[in-house]
């Protein structure tokens, strides 16, 4: 997903000087936080056996197709991602996405083991999980991270083929969806589909250049 530096804005009652930078203390507490809430909202899906989109989803469904576990999947699978990240968005952004994504990744790993040995109903659990993933991406973003993704390939090839980002990240999140359906019943497959777009909502309603003032 991709993310935008902020810079000055106009706020409703004037206009507004730049935001100073995040303390390292900040950064360090955004990211554990905002690693910890996408974690728990991950765990809900994986509770319900439901997917998302992007690298969290295909990790989610390939659990399910090997029995391996989601949270060492979801650093694997980033893996590559990292590499082109490195080119994309720099160092600093890469690094502090490899930190949030090994977090989530060993959060995830221990929330099974935190909560009740319940049935959770799955629209719930769903619809819960993808606007807590949604909010702990919210964090992320803020303090110049993220959880990997398909969004660093979306836009290596928009710069070398001029693919656009957006519909290449649509198509990668569709497939992953559709793919759901060789592993998931039908009817999780579209309640994950629901969830996801709720999260890609979450996304596009807070996330935009202007809106925030500190970087």
């Amino acid at each position: 997903m991709a993310t935008d530096t902020p810079g000055a804005a106009t706020a409703p009652y004037g206009p507004q000087t730049p935001g100073l930078r995040h303390s390292v203390a900040e950064d360090v507490f955004g990211i554990l936080s905002g690693a910890f809430v996408a974690s728990l909202g991950l765990d809900l899906l994986h509770s319900v056996n439901a997917v998302t989109g992007g690298t969290a989803g295909l990790s989610l469904l390939l659990g399910y197709a090997t029995g391996v576990p989601f949270g060492l999947l979801f650093f694997l699978v980033n893996v590559p991602f990292f590499a082109l990240a490195v080119r994309v968005k720099g160092w600093q952004f890469t690094l502090r996405s490899v930190a949030a994504v090994a977090l989530a990744s060993a959060l995830a790993s221990v929330h099974p083991f935190t909560r009740l040995a319940v049935p959770i109903e799955p629209v719930y659990a769903v619809l819960t999980g993808n606007l807590l993933a949604g909010i702990g991406l919210l964090i992320l973003f803020r303090h110049r991270a993220s959880l990997g993704g398909f969004n660093v390939l979306a836009l290596t090839l928009h710069e070398r083929l001029g693919w656009s980002a957006g519909y290449v990240q649509m198509a990668l999140d569709v497939a992953v969806v559709l793919l759901a359906f060789t592993v998931v019943e039908p009817s999780r497959v579209l309640l994950s589909a629901a969830g996801a777009v709720l999260l890609s909502v979450v996304l596009v309603l807070n996330h935009k250049p202007g809106r925030y003032l500190g970087t």
